[in-house]
């Protein structure tokens, strides 16, 4: 437990930015769920669709470092592949 004032602090600081970062997470996780039903229903427009809404979250949370750079760019190529194997 934390026992002077300015870890307090931090320790009230940490869960809030704990708390944010779940949800900015749980809300890239939606859009890349959305992506996939749009693939999974074979509809390669809507999949389109939602591929370009969800790219700008995922570069977000990469750009504010709660998703690794990395990660960002291989859900980001993972998902276009599959789009581009909907039109083929």
């Amino acid at each position: 437990m934390a026992n002077s004032p300015q870890a307090r602090k931090r320790a009230r600081q940490a869960e809030k930015r704990r708390g944010h970062n779940a949800s900015q997470r749980s809300m890239v996780r939606t859009y890349i769920k959305r992506v996939n039903a749009a693939i999974g229903s074979g509809n390669h427009e809507q999949a389109r669709e939602a591929y370009e809404q969800a790219v700008p979250v995922i570069d977000r949370l990469a750009d504010k470092g709660i998703m690794h750079k990395n990660k960002a760019a291989r859900h980001k190529s993972r998902l276009n592949a599959a789009i581009k194997s909907l039109q083929a």
